[in-house]
């Protein structure tokens, strides 16, 4: 069985979708150069807000919301992911290009640090999982699907109670157990990488279509969002007690 905490990447994803034409086939490579062309639009757009974040502000809600259902469209369409992926990576740029710049007015110097520690987290995992120093066991992914679903719930449960105006302290929080709960979810979003690797691998050589390259790199880009958003906030705490 193959599992992912990415709700992107889960256990349906491949489901009724394999092919018997190798020639057309999903492969690890193709879907490792969508990734890299994903990234570079959101590199892209992010650029674009980055230069002028205050004026492009008043897009960062907009462009959540039409994230969103770009990602919900992706997930329930997956042939459809090599026209909704760019444009997904493209209104994440846009997302996090505006959400880098406040950090960055706050604390000179946290953005670099936190896409080194992303990328440098990435290409670690990705080493770690290809010499099989983790293993990649129903457990392991049991564990990680159980705890991704928990920040999840408690993530909603926290936007819920905001419209009260009640806040949960250890999200925001900068004190011992503010950082410890950052931490925690810097490592749960790291270990989903590892999963997304192996679901990827197993996704070619079960012999899924060639459109499924764009999903696999689709959900890939997912997990590293959500990896450099915790990366910023552990960060900022750190900076704040300073």
């Amino acid at each position: 069985m193959m599992r992912s905490g990415n709700p992107v990447l889960n256990d349906n994803a491949f489901k009724n979708v394999a092919t018997y034409d190798t020639g057309n086939a999903m492969t690890v490579q193709g879907t490792t150069n969508k990734a890299f062309l994903l990234l570079a639009l959101i590199l892209l757009s992010a650029s674009w807000v980055w230069s002028d974040p205050v004026r492009l502000m008043p897009f960062l809600i907009p462009a959540v919301i039409v994230g969103f259902i770009i990602a919900l469209v992706t997930v329930f369409n997956k042939k459809w992911a090599m026209f909704t992926s760019p444009i997904y990576a493209l209104i994440q740029g846009v997302i996090l290009g505006g959400i880098s710049a406040m950090f960055e007015r706050s604390y000179p110097g946290i953005v670099m640090q936190a896409v080194g520690l992303t990328f440098g987290t990435m290409f670690a995992l990705l080493l770690a999982y290809k010499t099989g120093f983790i293993a990649v066991t129903d457990n392991f992914r049991m564990g990680i699907f159980a705890a991704t679903g928990g920040i999840a719930i408690f993530y909603l449960v926290s936007l819920v109670l905001g419209f009260f105006n009640i806040n949960i302290p250890l999200i925001n929080s900068s004190g011992p157990w503010g950082i410890a709960f950052s931490l925690f979810v810097v490592v749960i979003a790291a270990l989903n990488l590892v999963l997304d690797f192996d679901f990827i691998e197993k996704g070619a050589q079960s012999g899924a279509p060639k459109y499924m390259e764009w999903y696999g790199a689709f959900g890939l880009m997912v997990t590293l969002i959500w990896l450099y958003i915790e990366i910023l906030r552990l960060l900022s705490k750190l900076r704040s007690r300073n």
